[in-house]
Formats: C-alpha cells, structure tokens, sequence
C-alpha cells in the first residue's frame, strides 16, 4: 500500500476539529475517511498484520474522538493521531510477543542469525496471476518481513522516518527520545534492513 506524498493542509485539519468539538459528528467521520488508510498503513507497518493493524486503527479514532478536548493543537492534528496510533500499535505488539515466543532481532547481534527477518506475516494480495507482478508481491511479503524482524522500538523509528515522512525532530517528539536516538536507531534499522533484504531478495 503506497501513501500519496500530499499532507492534508493543518488549517483544514483544525476546522474538522472545531466542527468536532462543536458536536458535529459528520466532521469527524471526514476525519477518519482522510486518516484512515495512512494510519492503516503505520500500524501494519509496525505490527506486520493486518488484522491487528485494522483493530489498532479503530482504537486510535476512538481515542481519538475522545480525547479531543485535551487537543491542544499545539501541533498537528496528523501528528497527535499519528502519535496515538503508534503507542497503540506498541502496546499490541508487546501483547503478541506476550502471547507467543516470537523471535526478534536484536540489533547488537549479527544479523545473519536472526530467523524472523526471512519471515513475513503479510499474507498475498489476491490480483493477477502474472509472474511478475507474483514476484513483486513476493518482494514485498520480504520487505515486510525484514521490517517485522526489527526490535519494536527501532521499527517504529524506521517506519515513522522512512514511510511516514517525519522530521527526526516530530520522531523524538513521538517518541519521547532525544533527536539524537532517534537517528541512531534510524541508522541502525537501516543497516539491519539493508543486511537483512541483501540476503532474502537473493534468495530468488
């Protein structure tokens, strides 16, 4: 799922909010419908599923639409929710990892010895059967398996970076980490992700 490089306007965002606030239900609905599919694609990002990406986007609205009254505004209606939406997603991951032994790279160890960077939990799309595009697809299932094998922590960073678009400033912000962490770990995810695709895109 690719993202359009276009950010909803703030000033569009804060009329939704106000319209909000003054119980106007169908502004927030407009919120969600512009919201949804990038807040989706943050949380399959960090989780790796899609079942559980959707139920964490759901929750994020919900809280959300609840906390309103405690949206300052001193930053980006985008950016709030996208922060709700990440601490939502790491609070689902830590129950998964609860609920079964999973296997999770750990940056200070080779990274050849890490399992769960050949794996991936995003199941194949259904769409046309030609080679190439099955091969893509495959690909990606990879990609998505070498993001799944990073440590939640420098997951998040990577994606907030590297697909959400954010300042390493916002990220810290984010994250409640000195900017300074945020591109060490961004650096490193990197490196992990560059190691970890070299070896399962070559596996074609």
């Amino acid at each position: 799922m690719i993202r359009s490089k276009k950010r909803l306007l703030p000033d569009e965002d804060a009329e939704l909010v106000a319209s909000c606030r003054a119980g106007d239900l169908s502004a927030f609905e407009t919120l969600v419908k512009k919201h949804q599919t990038r807040m989706f694609t943050l949380a399959f990002r960090v989780l790796g599923n899609q079942e559980d990406a959707g139920e964490v986007v759901q929750d994020a609205f919900v809280s959300a639409y609840r906390g309103l009254g405690k949206f300052r505004g001193d930053a980006a209606f985008t950016t709030w929710l996208t922060t709700i939406t990440v601490n939502l997603a790491r609070n689902r991951l830590q129950q998964m990892v609860s609920r079964r032994s999973r296997e999770v790279c750990s940056l200070d160890d080779p990274i050849p010895g890490c399992g769960e960077c050949n794996k991936a939990n995003d199941p194949p799309s259904a769409g046309p059967s030609a080679l190439e595009l099955l091969e893509r697809e495959e690909i990606r299932q990879r990609v998505q398996g070498c993001i799944n094998g990073l440590e939640p922590g420098f997951r998040e960073a990577l994606v907030l970076r590297d697909v959400e678009e954010y300042s390493y400033g916002e990220i810290g912000t984010m994250l409640s980490l000195a900017e300074g962490t945020v591109k060490s770990r961004i650096a490193r995810a990197r490196e992990a992700i560059r190691a970890c695709l070299k070896r399962v895109v070559g596996e074609f």
